[in-house]
Formats: structure tokens, sequence, C-alpha cells
């Protein structure tokens, strides 16, 4: 099992309190003195740190005693059998796979000498599968987010990747421009996953956020999206099991929206947006006081629902009369912070759709679209859904989205890639 440390320092200097962490991987316990010194090094050289409040004392959470349960490669036997199966029939068929599945099982423990002793497991799996055919001329992908594979059904990825592939038969080249697009809810989380990383509430009570209110402070009361829509983080949430996360914050370091004097601290339920509204933004206790507005901290989880969401990713397509399917996208980058304009490529198949029906395989394009636009633009919903990200897959692991259907998505310009 690997391994990670982190000390943080908290030292009175003049002014107030000064904090330093230290973090490192695969270390005995004997090497904890040198950790801590020079944890206590870095924290004399901060200075005074502008997000001192009062640390949290004599919190309990979780069984603090108990030793780490780790994974191992048994998890996996719900599924290797099928996937067995699956390969075999790729190889006949002449389609070729690449793609993994993996298991962690991560068990943090936050203590302090003020009685911290809290302590949450956080199993974590994930399949992702990418099938090639026709000598690499056609490619797509399928990815299922899952806590112990019980819920994971290779027949699915099988029958999904081979029925792109067979998209992919007829090619109909588009040009750029705004067309309506059909988004899974693996691509509406990579979008809004960008969007909360943005959602700062000190960024935006200063003015450097696409939501900074013109003349001051926030946009926080303001509608944004179209449709009653609703984003909320709640680590005790359980209409979709696996999505349930700790309950109390753990900062390695302190960062735009995090701060290591919050440690120990609760979170619960908060909305970020309400019936379309925006009613919080990610606060430390610091920031909170500074623009005078809840302490809303950043959860584990994110969660998205429309109200009368109904139906899967196929129904949203039979709604459809003239626009795009899309797979995924990657290389998302911000453009303009003001106004949360990203960029990014299609990926892995974007399928023209006429009249409720998939006509064919077109172009990949590069897009220039805001998610906070986006909101504001939402034509048809479906139900939320328990969902792997492409882009983020690595930073979140407890999503729900509803597939997406948004008006007048900007498709820049035509991209060569596959």
């Amino acid at each position: 099992a690997e391994r990670s440390i982190t000390v943080i320092a908290f030292i009175a200097v003049d002014g107030g309190m000064a904090a330093g962490s230290v973090t490192r991987t695969d270390i005995n316990i004997g090497d904890i003195p040198t950790v801590l010194a020079e944890a206590s090094a870095a924290a004399k050289a901060s200075g005074a740190a502008e997000d001192f409040v009062p640390l949290a004392k004599s919190v309990v959470s979780g069984t603090w005693q108990d030793a780490h349960n780790p994974t191992g490669p048994e998890v996996f036997a719900k599924i290797a059998p099928d996937l067995g199966d699956m390969f075999a029939r790729s190889v006949t068929d002449k389609i070729e796979l690449f793609g993994y599945a993996e298991h962690t099982n991560a068990t943090t423990f936050v203590g302090s000498k003020g009685g911290l002793r809290l302590r949450y497991d956080l199993p974590v799996g994930r399949v992702e599968m990418t099938g090639k055919s026709h000598q690499r001329t056609r490619s797509t992908w399928d990815g299922i987010a899952t806590r112990d594979f019980a819920n994971v059904k290779i027949a699915n990825i099988d029958a999904s990747i081979r029925e792109r592939l067979n998209w992919q038969a007829k090619k109909i080249d588009l040009p750029a421009g705004r067309y309506d697009t059909i988004m899974p809810s693996g691509t509406v989380t990579d979008l809004f996953t960008y969007m909360m990383w943005t959602s700062a509430a000190r960024a935006a009570h200063e003015g450097r956020s696409v939501f900074s209110k013109p003349g001051g402070g926030t946009r926080i009361g303001e509608k944004l999206s179209n449709v009653s829509m609703q984003l909320f983080s709640d680590p005790a949430y359980k209409e979709i099991a696996g999505l349930e996360c700790a309950a109390f914050v753990a900062n390695a370091s302190s960062g735009p929206f995090s701060s290591v004097f919050d440690n120990g601290q609760s979170v619960k339920r908060t909305d970020w947006l309400k019936n379309g509204e925006l009613t919080s933004l990610i606060q430390t206790r610091s920031s909170a006081a500074a623009t005078k507005l809840p302490y809303t901290p950043i959860s584990d989880n994110l969660i998205m629902k429309v109200d009368n969401g109904t139906g899967s990713l196929s129904d949203l397509v039979k709604k459809v009369n003239h626009g795009l399917l899309l797979t995924t996208m990657w290389y998302i980058r911000m453009v303009d912070a003001n106004t949360l304009l990203l960029t990014g490529l299609t990926r892995d198949g974007v399928y023209y759709v006429k009249d409720g029906e998939v006509q064919g395989a077109t172009n990949n394009f590069r897009w220039n679209d805001s998610p906070v636009s986006v909101l504001s633009r939402v034509i048809h919903a479906g139900a939320t859904e328990w969902t792997q990200a492409r882009e983020w897959a690595g930073d979140i692991d407890r999503a729900a989205f509803p597939p997406l259907v948004i008006k007048d998505f900007n498709m820049s310009t035509v991209s060569p890639g596959s």
C-alpha cells in the first residue's frame, strides 16, 4: 500500500499564526521528527498566515484505532470472466481494446495535538475502455465509476463500443458553427467540474472571476440557468449508492478554496445552484469572514439535478432534430477568466443527429464556450446518474450528473484529430 503523510506545523509569530506543511510518501515512523522539523521551518519562513482562524479541537469521527483495509486483486473477480469474454470476441471481430480497471481504498486519518481524531475510508474504482477498428480509423470510449465493481456490466460496455464503432461506418463532414449538442453525463461532469474549480468566493468578491458582480461583490442570488437546476454537494448523499464522502475538512495545504486552519471542520450539504440560482461559492472560514457570507467548504462529491429531467442519453437523442452527439472532451483549458470561456477538443466520436436518429460520424471540433453560459441554454435534460468523468477522472470520482442537450454550443473550428 502507498502511504502519504502530511505534517502541518502551526507557530505563533508577530501579527498572528504561521503555518507550514510538508508531505512525504512511503516513509517510516522514525522519519516523522524530520518531517516535523521541515514543516516547522516552512512555517517560520512563511510569516503570519492571511487565512488564520482558530483551530478545531476535540473532534472525533470514525474508527481511528482500526488498521487500514487495503484493496487487492480479488476485487476484480466480479468482472474478470466477462472481460475475458469481451477480449475474445473483440479479437474475432478485429476490434482493438485499450483500457484498464483500477481500484484503491484510501484511508484518511486527521489527528492533532488539540484532539482531532478523524478517519474516513474511501473506496474508488473505475473501468475505462477505448475501442478501435478498421485499421484504427474508428475510435470510441466508455467509462464506468464504481466502488466495488458490483455495478459494472461488461456486456453494456461491449455493446456501447460496438454500437458507436458501427455508427462510424458513415462519415458526414460538417463545418464549424453552433450546434444543438447532446452531452453524455460524463462530459457534463468534465465541463462543470472546471466551473467549480473557479468558484472561490474570495476571487469573486475581489472582482477576479466570472462570479464577480459588476460594481463589487458576488453574483450570489442571480439566476444563471434557464431551467430549474440543482447543483450541490452532500457528504451524506444516499439517493445513489457510492457517492458518500468524508464529512470533515482534511486539507494538506492552503489554496484559493482550502485552508489548513479549517481541518476538522464539518462538511454538510451545500447548494451551489438552487432552482437555477447561484446560492453559494466555495469558502474557507477566513474568506467567509472577509466576504460576510456563510462558510461553505468544498466537498468530495458533486451532484446535478434538473427538475423533470428524465430518460437516458438515447432518449435525448430522439428529441434532437439537427445536432451533434458527443462522446467526450479533452484538453480543456481556460481562455478568459472573466467569462469562464473554455476551449477544448472533442474526442473518440462525434455523431450527427437528424430527426432523432444518429446518421453517422462527423469530424472532431475545437470548441469555445463557457459552462456559465451553457447553464442558460439547456434544452433537454435526462435523469441524473452516477457517472465517470474523462478529462478530470483523476480529480473527481464521486459525481452524478444528467446528460444534457445544450442549445448552440460553439464548435469554433474543425479539428483533424481523432
